[in-house]
């Protein structure tokens, strides 16, 4: 049977743009269904207005409905509004305000693309929700000049941002109106790769020069444990992104960089996988089995692990031949493959913890930066 083709969608940035539009079209006489938002690449794309409504005086507020396409976005399905209040004012004087209002999260921390005590409306959707007006006005009222108040809100904002990394970004009170294109393909490796780097780049802006990379929330709550003396803003989840988080972490000027990963992660990771997910790299237990009986594991083990499923199952063979000591020589072809993707500067630290959190092995390796 064939696969079928994921649907691409839309970012906030592009709903907020949206919503603004609509709402500028109907204070001025115009209601619409549908609107086209310009893109930050070139072209247009349509998108359905879920709500519309007339407010006092030259007033309108707008609803769109955030679509990510077959991407598991949290925001998928967030309401999008933008209330907009127009005053007419002599040539010369017309210009946009923009305001985040109930659900759109204010910035709180240095590091991001937006500065400290705004809203946290990214610069690219910023400009989409500027352009979007203008179009509107130049469409409904080109004769006349207007001043345009915007406030975009976002229904249950707050509580959707619980659900991402912008409380420890210092995002608070909401969610983050963001986008580079308009778009969000599915599974987006760019949407979690800029997640990656706001992560860096907030973790310099508060001047650390170490950071944590793990592979999600259980890696990153035992990383946490074991390096207490570090801020919550020095751990960064990396997902498989194992390659391009060593190398970002260089580029933000880290010192020091810990990868903290499970079993089977680290094997992946140990084989010099640059992006570790399932789909696009397959786990090599032979090569396992191999390291492990030039390291010292005996045939008839080794043949079990060469044949083993999972390497879940590879390693309760090494735990049933108490052999668990062996799991360095995969600790150490990490911190191997690491400095390839890292550089000779940073010292790197690598802790690989067993599916009951409990450590299995911790080595560092010092860089030429030390």
């Amino acid at each position: 049977m064939a696969r079928r083709r994921l649907r691409s969608g839309f970012t906030t940035g592009t709903a907020a743009a949206a919503a603004a539009k609509a709402a500028v079209m109907l204070a001025l006489g115009t209601e619409v269904e549908r609107v086209a938002v310009t893109l930050p690449d070139g072209g247009s794309l349509s998108v359905q207005v879920a709500e519309a409504d007339c407010l006092s005086g030259d007033s309108a507020k707008a609803v769109v409905v955030k679509d990510a396409g077959d991407d598991p976005d949290v925001t998928n399905k967030a309401r999008i509004a933008a209330e907009v209040q127009l005053r007419p004012v002599a040539s010369g004087n017309a210009g946009i305000e923009l305001h985040g209002g109930p659900g759109v999260g204010r910035v709180t921390k240095p590091g991001l693309a937006v500065e400290p005590d705004n809203p946290a409306i990214n610069p690219v959707p910023r400009e989409m929700i500027t352009r979007s007006v203008r179009q509107a006005l130049a469409w409904a009222a080109p004769q006349e000049h207007y001043s345009v108040n915007v406030i975009i809100s976002v229904e249950q904002g707050e509580k959707l941002a619980q659900r991402t990394l912008n409380p420890r970004l210092g995002v608070l009170g909401g969610i983050s109106i963001l986008g580079t294109t308009g778009l969000v393909k599915p599974f987006s490796h760019e949407a979690y790769t800029e997640t990656i780097d706001l992560g860096l780049s907030v973790a310099k802006a508060e001047g650390m020069t170490e950071v944590v990379l793990t592979t999600g929330g259980k890696s990153e709550k035992q990383a946490m444990a074991l390096r207490p003396d570090l801020p919550d803003t020095a751990f960064v989840q990396i997902a498989d992104f194992f390659a391009y988080a060593l190398k970002a972490s260089v580029d933000a000027g880290m010192k020091a960089v810990g990868l903290v990963s499970f079993f089977g992660k680290a094997v992946k990771q140990a084989l010099g996988v640059e992006y570790t997910h399932a789909h696009k790299a397959a786990m090599d237990l032979p090569q396992l089995a191999q390291w492990l009986t030039g390291a010292g594991l005996s045939d008839d083990a080794g043949a079990e692990i060469a044949g083993a499923n999972t390497a879940r199952q590879a390693l309760d063979i090494l735990r049933n031949h108490e052999r668990l000591d062996l799991v360095a020589e995969v600790g150490n072809r990490l911190l191997y493959s690491a400095r390839g993707f890292a550089g000779p500067g940073p010292n790197l630290w690598s802790t690989i913890i067993d599916y009951d959190h409990t450590t299995l092995f911790s080595g560092t390796q010092p860089g030429e930066g030390r």
